[in-house]
């Protein structure tokens, strides 16, 4: 065998890969309801949010930051279209165009306070959660808004060919995503970002402005998915992405991004938002609770870690 292919074998999206496909041949035995089509698309369906801020975070993550702020930003951003359109009497494509736009804005406070004040993101980020929930519920006063027009349920509801409209735009961006931080410039800035910030400011790289990007996009990212969230289950709450972020970092870091920066792809986090989803649906079908679903992802998310970080040692050595 071949260094490069030995390499090749030893990376942890292969790893994953194998653990994923183990897991599926193990709950299709577990319920016969679980390989049909009906259900892995509705799977898809519900994926498609959290799949979406995932791919933002592990932009976030490379960098050696993180961002707690996103299930808040979700739960404002969907207040805000419901008081846009239903309180404001704006048109709704506007008031969904401008919700995007405050989630960008979200984003971008999270970026500011980091890049020009010096604050740790994981601070800086746990305070916004704070903030943007607080808002939320402070605008909502713990009413929510319905009677949203037909059209708009084709976003979170519909479909095209066959496949849910959420999962085109969720693989649109997923490709977007992936060829930007694989292939051009500015991903290897995020890297070179996440492995060493202090080398990057001398080597010339515009740090501040990398993290303030990626940081509004991740802001932008989250109030797409909650236009999507809203379009999906037909009602705004402000209580809406509560727990999201958990969710969405376990993807990320079950795909292989490092917590500490300068390692990820979205390849992998692909790779762990389907092995994640797959086991809440395959336990669920198999009649186990909850609580299980959680130790068992927990389980699988340690196990992972351990077993990349032997092999990874293996090869180094």
């Amino acid at each position: 065998m071949t260094a490069a292919l030995r390499s090749l074998l030893l990376r942890h999206e292969a790893i994953l890969g194998v653990l994923l496909i183990a897991a599926l041949v193990i709950l299709a035995f577990q319920s016969d309801r679980f390989f049909t089509a009906d259900n892995l698309l509705n799977q898809g369906r519900l994926m498609a949010e959290v799949g979406l801020v995932a791919l933002a975070m592990t932009f976030v993550i490379v960098t050696g930051g993180i961002d707690l702020s996103v299930g808040s930003i979700l739960g404002l951003v969907a207040i805000l279209l419901g008081v846009f359109w239903q309180k404001l009497g704006l048109p709704l494509p506007l008031a969904m165009v401008l919700g995007i736009v405050v989630g960008g804005v979200a984003g971008l406070v999270n970026g500011l306070i980091i890049t020009r004040f010096g604050v740790p993101p994981l601070i800086a980020t746990l305070a916004t959660l704070a903030l943007y929930r607080g808002l939320a519920e402070g605008i909502s006063q713990a009413r929510s808004v319905r009677g949203y027009p037909d059209w708009f349920f084709a976003l979170g509801q519909g479909e095209f060919l066959g496949v849910p409209t959420q999962l085109w735009v969720f693989a649109i961006l997923a490709f977007i995503a992936a060829i930007i931080l694989g292939l051009s410039t500015f991903g290897r800035a995020t890297y070179a970002i996440g492995s060493n910030a202090v080398a990057s400011r001398f080597s010339g790289l515009s740090v501040d402005r990398t993290l303030l990007l990626i940081y509004t996009a991740s802001g932008l990212i989250a109030g797409l998915a909650a236009v999507i969230f809203v379009s999906r289950v037909s009602t705004t709450r402000s209580d809406m992405g509560t727990g999201l972020e958990l969710d969405v970092i376990t993807a990320v870091v079950l795909g292989g991004t490092s917590i500490f920066g300068g390692r990820g792809t979205i390849i992998g986090t692909l790779l762990g938002l389907v092995l994640m989803q797959a086991l809440k649906n395959g336990l669920a079908l198999a009649g186990v609770k909850g609580d299980g679903t959680i130790v068992v992802i927990g389980a699988v998310l340690i196990g992972t870690i351990l077993i990349s970080n032997m092999f990874r040692k293996d090869a180094d050595g």
